[in-house]
């Protein structure tokens, strides 16, 4: 039984109802929230102790999309065409990246991608992805650089039609199936800290029979669907001319529409569509820093969204900086939300985790019976932080850069800003050196 106390420290709960709790004593027992009150840690035999004073305790945050194909891109030096739309951005950039990826590029990506979403204060990262030249196998590669680091996760394979037809859709559906098998078998060992997915890229590269395979995957593993939806306009428009359908009722049509299914953007889906992704109880992810990046819209419906998350399309995995640019840009538009709502809908990321991992365990609060997956900050407030306030602490004065030690499990990845057990500065300069490689297969890959 492994047992650690973190003492004196104030608690804020960031999930509905936000509580602000002072001096208060956390007991995790076997990875699990034992006992939260004052000075309950004093009589307990504890492997860790952690001193808490000073600093402010809160949930782990969840990124809810993410793609750790990206994590080499980063100032990728390539030659590329014009990028005037959003299909140009996806054929000279993005869809050049990940033909270039292999096994060990994969590896690196999923290793980096892990390390920055721990430093940041991130425990868990819903993982979307794609490498058409490394497919089978390459769920467990992820799997494995998020087992190696510690973060909590879940990946799946984007299946699609846009390099080899219907065979790559084939190999795509079969990685998914294959790693969701490989994942139940992992359960008898215990806990799961990465779980599966059926991953989709959008309906503009997934024709119907793509989308009857999907179901199928499904069907046989249990698992719900990861996909884009509307990022651009160009997906709605492809849907109406070929298909002469919208997009979710194409998805409705194929079974994929349920409380498992996890949709992307969405941003150019009409209320009535959204509607019907609430019905079915399914979640909708915003990623508002790279939708300003792509240049592809807003979600006007978002105070529509009952079951709204937050992620990052692959622009790291700090949800500190995704909540605040995320809020700003809302305003921008002349939104209703405040930072109690963004707050609410990151949050609300732990719901999600749970409808992924489906074992009975519970995320998102501080409280007997609930996995610990936790962030200690070092955040040195210049007003009160109450109750009231606790929201817009988080959007306005709280960052990664508060980020003092993390928890996943109940055990210690981060301490005192330090990875514990990991050779990060070994890992970074080793992947420094995949980049370069890889970038220089991505230039000689044309659009």
């Amino acid at each position: 039984m492994a047992v650690t106390v973190i003492k004196n420290v104030r608690i804020m709960q960031t999930m509905e109802p936000v509580e602000v709790l002072e001096n208060m004593d956390v007991v995790i027992t076997d990875g699990t929230i034992s006992a939260v009150a004052p000075g309950i840690g004093s009589d307990v035999t504890a492997d860790v102790v952690i001193d808490g004073s000073g600093k402010t305790l809160i949930p782990g945050n969840v990124c809810a999309h993410h793609h750790y194909y990206s994590g080499l891109s980063r100032g990728m030096l390539i030659s590329a065409g014009p990028q005037t739309d959003f299909i140009q951005v996806l054929k000279e950039w993005w869809w050049r990246l990940d033909r270039g990826l292999d096994e060990e590029a994969c590896y690196y990506s999923s290793l980096i991608c892990s390390l920055d979403a721990i430093a940041s204060g991130t425990t868990c990262a819903i993982d979307h992805h794609a490498s058409p030249s490394y497919i089978r196998g390459s769920l467990s590669t992820i799997a494995r650089g998020m087992e190696e680091v510690g973060i909590r996760g879940a990946t799946c394979y984007e299946v699609t039609d846009r390099n080899r037809g219907m065979s790559e859709v084939e190999e795509g559906v079969e990685e998914n199936i294959r790693f969701a098998k490989e994942c139940d078998g992992k359960k008898k060992n215990g806990p799961l800290l990465v779980q599966a997915m059926i991953g989709g890229h959008a309906p503009f590269t997934l024709p119907d029979e793509a989308l009857s395979l999907m179901k199928g995957a499904c069907e046989e593993t249990g698992r719900g669907i990861h996909l884009h939806a509307a990022e651009d306009k160009y997906d709605v428009v492809h849907s109406h001319h070929i298909y002469n359908k919208d997009i979710v009722a194409r998805l409705e049509e194929h079974g994929l529409l349920v409380e498992k299914s996890l949709m992307v953007h969405c941003l150019h889906l009409s209320e009535s569509e959204i509607d019907a992704i609430n019905r079915a109880g399914a979640f909708l992810a915003h990623n508002p820093r790279s939708n300003m990046n792509n240049h592809v819209g807003y979600l006007k419906n978002i105070a529509k969204v009952d079951n709204l998350v937050l992620g990052t399309d692959g622009c790291g995995g700090n949800m500190f900086e995704e909540i605040k640019i995320g809020f700003f840009k809302h305003k921008d538009e002349g939104g209703p939300f405040w930072p109690a709502d963004f707050l609410k809908a990151l949050s609300r990321g732990n719901r999600l985790v749970e409808r992924i991992f489906s074992d009975g365990r519970r995320w998102g609060r501080i409280e007997a019976g609930y996995t610990a997956d936790l962030v200690l900050l070092d955040y040195k407030n210049p007003t009160p932080l109450v109750n009231a306030n606790g929201a817009t602490h988080f959007v306005w004065g709280m960052s990664s850069n508060a980020v003092h030690t993390v928890l996943v499990d109940g055990k210690v990845i981060l301490e005192n800003r330090e990875f514990r057990n990991i050779d990060a500065d070994r890992i970074y300069r080793q992947a420094a050196s995949v980049a370069q490689r890889v970038w220089k297969a991505v230039d000689k890959i044309r659009s």
